[in-house]
Parts: structure tokens; sequence; C-alpha cells
């Protein structure tokens, strides 16, 4: 399944808190977010959110891109108002 990657500086949404990036996300039709603050989901109330969320246990790409294969994987079980977090060894 091909995916269409869009990073929030590219939207201007760099700046958002996570509650206002997780409500322009799903307003602009997004369908998953990738993050990798673990903490969103004790700082947001996710009840009710059509996006889903993957979080990446570090945030280094010569660290993540060895494992995008299991991004992919994480990202296609993912589901509209799902949590899932990705450990990233390293």
């Amino acid at each position: 399944m091909g995916h269409t990657v869009t990073e929030c500086r590219e939207r201007g949404w760099d700046g958002l808190a996570n509650g206002e990036l997780l409500a322009a996300a799903e307003g602009a039709g997004f369908e998953v977010l990738i993050s990798t603050d673990k903490n969103i989901r004790y700082q947001q109330n996710l009840a009710g959110r059509q996006i889903a969320i993957v979080v990446l246990g570090k945030g280094r790409w010569r660290l993540i891109r060895p494992l995008l294969a299991e991004v992919a994987a994480a990202v296609n079980a993912a589901r509209p108002g799902s949590y899932s977090e990705m450990d990233i060894p390293g």
C-alpha cells in the first residue's frame, strides 16, 4: 500500500502544539500522524479522534531508515482513532 508523507513544516504546522496539530491534521483529512512524542497520549485526550497515531521510539533518521518496512506495516495496521508505539532500537 502506498503512502503520501507530508512533514508538518511543509504545511506550516511545525509551531503547533499537539492538540492543535491533531486537529489540523484531522481537518485536512490525514489518516495517520507519525510522531516521536511518547507523551502525546498522556497530554492529549485521544478519545473521539479519527486520526490514528503511530509513535516511533526514536527520531533519528539513521535509526528509522533501516526499519521503513516496519514503519509502513505499523501505518497499514493503524485504524481510525488508534494509538500504537513502535520501538526503534539504537
